[in-house]
């Protein structure tokens, strides 16, 4: 009896084909510190991990830096939606996921060390509310929280006294503002404190509000090894380096 056998092209394999990663895409959006400045060699840390995702071997997401030097959170939230909505680079979709650093600017003292904040607290507690929301409305969200001062160094341009005193405050009611809402929230703040004094200003630029290339690099380390920026891109966590 003969034994038709099927040619190699008609077999039907049983083995499931893998599918393929989508990139997706960020936008970054917040004051200096998503926009790098300090960092005249890796352009911050936004942008480092940019660079990053253009390798070859990386699983090739988009970022978008949408960092404004001196923004306040009132700010951030007045060009939210309009910034989102014009960042689908792939088949006009929007971004996938929002990366949130703002709120440094609004704890700083105008004028003098007890002059009154840049934006009023409870006034702050309102707008960070707001913008947590509507970022949430948007797509999933990440934030990530403020990098410490070096007070010896202020005045920053000869008028704004930034303090770990208010900026624990601030950054306090943005982390328990990101806790009600499930946002995940990466506590630099608290991380950096806990280095001691020298390690601290060995990351900040001249400035001393900035961070310089080493506490960009720094930073960058931090954000793709946290948790939650993990379990946003997975399942290509193991793509991150």
């Amino acid at each position: 009896m003969q034994t038709f056998v099927k040619p190699i092209s008609m077999q039907v394999s049983l083995q499931p084909t893998p599918t393929p990663t989508q990139p997706k895409k960020i936008v970054a959006l917040g004051d200096s510190l998503i926009y790098g400045f300090g960092d005249p060699d890796g352009g911050g840390w936004v942008e480092r991990l940019r660079r990053q995702w253009m390798l070859p071997d990386s699983p090739g997401h988009v970022v978008y830096n949408l960092g404004v030097r001196g923004d306040r959170t009132m700010q951030v939230a007045q060009r939210l939606e309009v910034e989102f909505r014009h960042r689908g680079e792939l088949r006009n979709r929007v971004p996938d996921l929002i990366i949130l650093s703002v709120g440094v600017n609004d704890s700083a003292r105008v004028g003098k060390l007890d002059g009154k904040n840049y934006t009023e607290f409870s006034r702050f507690e309102t707008e960070i509310a707001v913008l947590l929301e509507q970022a949430q409305q948007l797509c999933p969200v990440l934030f990530v929280g403020m990098v410490p001062v070096n007070e010896s160094q202020m005045p920053f341009a000869e008028c704004l006294y930034y303090n770990h005193t208010d900026q624990y405050k601030y950054k306090e009611a943005t982390r328990l503002a990101c806790v009600e809402r499930g946002i995940p929230y990466l506590d630099i703040f608290q991380l950096w404190m806990t280095q001691g004094d020298k390690w601290l200003r060995d990351r900040l630029s001249e400035d001393g509000l900035h961070p310089n290339s080493l506490g960009y690099q720094t930073l960058l380390e931090e954000v793709v090894n946290w948790e939650g920026t993990l379990e946003v891109l997975s399942p290509e966590r193991h793509l991150l380096k």
